[in-house]
């Protein structure tokens, strides 16, 4: 029984062992990582010892059968990739001390993660968010009136226009200016976009504007559209995101999905799904590359494929087999 056989007959382990020391001695490698090591590493050899092969005649079409194996036992693609790690290590280390001829793992990509679709609230979900902060701005009095205003401009700015949220706050006063519905935004790598607003969003800034007015003080004096007492002189991206999840929770919307960038997302998924064009949503989202944008497309390449599901009659009765 030679090299070929399995590893727990003596002739891979040492090979194991030796990586593994170096790894202790060499890199300060701790207990968890090298019983990690260890386990991956064990988890391969076994599998090419039932193909007559291990450390030293493993090829790189093994290791590629092992990254589909691992697929089908339902592993992500990140705990793939780490597996593959260890098997890059374990074979540089074989080539490094000449007991290979070869680095078998050297050739092997690492699998991709699959990019996570966005979140998306429906058009439902949307209008009882701004329905709610409209009626917060309506009721309210006193010093909690400007800040109610406040935030329901900033809801109705966000989903009329998907600004990030950085780009949102940090507006500056004369980004819009009264009665005007567009505003010029200053996005990643200073590009400059013009973002056109709908009528309820010019609206929401109208009062917001003219309470500010009212205020006096340092708000009326700012410069920027939203401004506070923070260092940076205007509200902070974190205490926005905390106002739009204590609304989310007061319509019984679950708080932890809930945040600015998913109002974004569903500006551009509610565009695409009512006929906009993926390179006008790219220029309004101020994507520097249409690629980023097309991320959309999947989702709505999801809903329809859930709608045919759900609806059509040879799906249905396919289903009830």
């Amino acid at each position: 029984m030679g090299e070929s056989d399995a590893t727990s007959a003596g002739a891979i382990v040492p090979h194991l062992d030796t990586f593994l020391e170096m790894l202790s001695a060499e890199r300060g490698a701790a207990v968890n990582t090298l019983e990690a090591y260890r386990r991956d590493l064990e988890d391969f050899l076994n599998l090419v010892a039932a193909h007559g092969r291990g450390a030293v005649t493993a090829t790189s079409e093994d290791i590629l059968s092992y990254l589909q194996v691992l697929s089908e036992r339902g592993l992500a693609a990140s705990s793939c990739a780490r597996k593959l790690s260890a098997l890059r290590q374990f074979f540089r280390f074989l080539y490094a001390e000449g007991l290979r001829d070869d680095d078998p793992a050297a050739s092997v990509d690492s699998p991709r993660p699959a990019r996570p679709l966005p979140k998306i609230l429906s058009v439902a979900d949307v209008d009882l968010l701004l329905e709610k902060a409209q009626q917060r701005a309506d009721v309210a009095r006193g010093p909690k009136r400007l800040k109610a205003l406040r935030f329901h401009c900033l809801m109705e700015i966000l989903y009329a226009s998907g600004l990030r949220v950085t780009e949102l706050v940090s507006l500056s006063r004369t980004a819009l200016r009264q009665g005007e519905r567009v505003i010029m935004v200053r996005g990643k790598g200073g590009r400059e976009r013009l973002v056109p607003l709908t009528e309820k969003a010019a609206s929401a800034h109208a009062a917001y504007s003219q309470a500010l007015v009212e205020e006096g003080g340092i708000p009326a004096r700012s410069a920027w559209l939203f401004p506070s007492r923070a260092r940076q002189g205007h509200l902070t991206r974190q205490r926005f995101t905390q106002e739009l999840k204590e609304l989310a929770r007061e319509v019984g919307l679950n708080a932890g999905t809930i945040s600015p960038h998913v109002l974004r997302h569903a500006f551009a998924s509610h565009l695409l799904e009512r006929g906009a064009d993926l390179k006008s949503v790219q220029q309004l989202l101020g994507h520097a590359d249409i690629s980023t944008t097309q991320i959309y497309t999947h989702v709505l390449e999801e809903r329809l494929r859930t709608l045919v599901n759900q609806h059509h009659p040879l799906a249905q009765a396919a289903n009830k087999r």
